[in-house]
């Protein structure tokens, strides 16, 4: 199942999300405002760039996810990907090469076979998480997203980083000649 999502924003300011906590009266410590409720649900999904992260805010069938916003395998706009379930669960598919990227966990799922099983059976597989998942609030109409703090790197983090952001400009510059 496609996501049918027409409204696709793109905007700069704050976080991401993951699933939705339920409302609260303040934000949790160290989280960071994404927007208000209403203005990302209508968006369906948002893109920000809050303290030094590029962040990816979707909403879909009633739940908000956040993770980073470039693809781990190759810094694919995420954005830009189809929302699908596989073996029961939502992924966000990256446009540029189709990894599948678990919209809860982060995981990239693959399909493998057995050459052994007769006949082969494709099953889906996980190589574990890849992509930095972040965590969404509401408070009071408002969003907000708490950074993942899983120590150690992440595929995903490398598209965080200066060295990529300055690979990233000079390409802009070279297609704007």
């Amino acid at each position: 199942m496609s996501d049918q999502d027409t409204g696709k924003e793109t905007s700069s300011s704050s976080s991401s999300s993951s699933p939705a906590t339920p409302p609260s009266a303040s934000p949790p410590p160290s989280s960071y405002f994404v927007g208000k409720k209403d203005d990302i649900i209508k968006a369906r999904r948002v893109t920000k760039f809050v303290n030094g992260r590029d962040i990816l805010v979707v909403y879909h069938q009633g739940v908000f996810h956040a993770m980073d916003m470039r693809c781990y395998h190759s810094g694919g706009p995420l954005e830009n990907g189809d929302i699908e379930e596989f073996n029961g669960r939502l992924c966000i598919v990256c446009p540029w090469h189709k990894y599948k990227i678990t919209l809860a966990e982060g995981e990239s799922l693959y399909q493998a076979v057995d050459p052994a099983q007769r006949p082969p059976k494709p099953q889906w597989l996980s190589k574990g998480v890849k992509q930095r998942i972040h965590t969404v609030s509401e408070v009071n109409g408002d969003i907000f997203v708490t950074f993942n703090s899983i120590p150690g790197s992440i595929e995903s983090d490398f598209y965080q980083t200066e060295k990529f952001r300055a690979t990233l400009g000079k390409a802009d510059k070279k297609t704007k000649k």
